[in-house]
């Protein structure tokens, strides 16, 4: 592995490759320039994006655009070497256990000049239903569905990609992602459509994180030194689905959802709406808080859906 001081001076500045510039993305490209503890070194951010059409956007947001595509390897050959930190947010291929997308990102990462950190960003499913428990990243994983498996099949090859090539790597476990300035960000529609939710006995836990609270945390990720291995980034709400969408229709001035039995509500629902019914779990993030030193800025859904977002500053962690 090359460090950066060991590079041509015109590559020694830090180079962020952001795969999957989606929201949650594009957060963190506002963040990464903002860095007290990088401002003397401006980072250069570039993206993955497999259609065209974005690479104006992209660029107008001070981004670098590479026209690749995780479906096919071959577009991929010009990622080797190009980046010193990578951050993966690309979700799985849509079918099967296996997640080939990034299987075959870390094969055409491995071709040069490996980077100095790799951060991914997985979801918390990969638990499977925990009834309600409290779960933290030392729990074995236990993947319902289809989708979680392939989240499992690839925090596995970014694992096994950092310790054959010695990455320091983080894996951020994601649960439902919320922000009121993002894109169906907010329960507010479901609320309008009257989507129902499930009646007290059978009701599951939930949990959530803010856009940007997740951004930074992508980014302390990216700038911390060590392997911080798996790290639940989830706010400090402790809420059951029903609670969390009441709480919506009172800010919103909404009627509150109708309850319904597990038999009934299933023909309400898409299959994965369903299956996020179907587990229960209580994230602990005391490692999110400790290690990466992240400090919430919407502690609770409560704060997230009623203030106004806060820009970044460096003296927020």
């Amino acid at each position: 592995m090359v460090g950066i001081g060991a590079l041509p001076a015109r590559f020694r500045r830090p180079r962020l490759l952001i795969v999957g510039c989606g929201d949650v993305g594009q957060r963190v490209s506002r963040v990464v320039p903002s860095s007290a503890a990088y401002a003397s070194s401006a980072w250069q951010v570039m993206a993955l994006t497999s259609t065209p059409e974005r690479v104006p956007a992209l660029r107008a947001m001070g981004v670098r655009p590479l026209i690749g595509n995780l479906d096919d390897l071959a577009s991929l050959q010009r990622l080797a070497g190009v980046a010193t930190h990578v951050l993966h947010l690309a979700p799985p291929n849509p079918d099967g256990d296996v997640d080939r997308r990034t299987r075959a990102l870390v094969r055409a990462l491995g071709r040069r000049s490996r980077p100095i950190k790799l951060v991914y960003g997985s979801t918390t499913g990969v638990y499977g239903d925990c009834g309600g428990a409290w779960v933290n990243e030392c729990a074995s994983l236990a993947p319902g569905t289809a989708r979680a498996h392939r989240r499992v099949s690839a925090e596995t090859s970014i694992k096994r990609f950092a310790r054959c090539f010695g990455v320091p790597y983080t894996v951020l476990r994601i649960p439902g992602i919320y922000a009121p300035d993002r894109a169906g960000g907010t329960p507010k529609q479901r609320l309008e459509r009257k989507t129902p939710v499930l009646v007290p006995e059978a009701d599951v836990f939930t949990n959530h994180i803010h856009a940007d609270d997740l951004a930074r945390a992508c980014w302390l990720s990216l700038v911390g030194r060590a392997s911080y291995a798996a790290v639940n980034v989830t706010d400090d709400s402790d809420m059951r689905m029903s609670q969390y969408m009441d709480f919506a229709a009172a800010v919103y001035q909404l009627d509150k959802p109708p309850r319904m039995t597990l038999e009934q509500i299933q023909a309400h629902l898409t299959p994965m709406a369903l299956s996020f019914m179907q587990e229960s779990r209580r994230l602990v993030n005391t490692r999110m808080k400790t290690r990466l030193g992240l400090q919430l800025r919407y502690p609770t859904v409560r704060e997230g859906l009623t203030q106004i977002p806060q820009p970044f500053h460096p003296s927020h962690r």
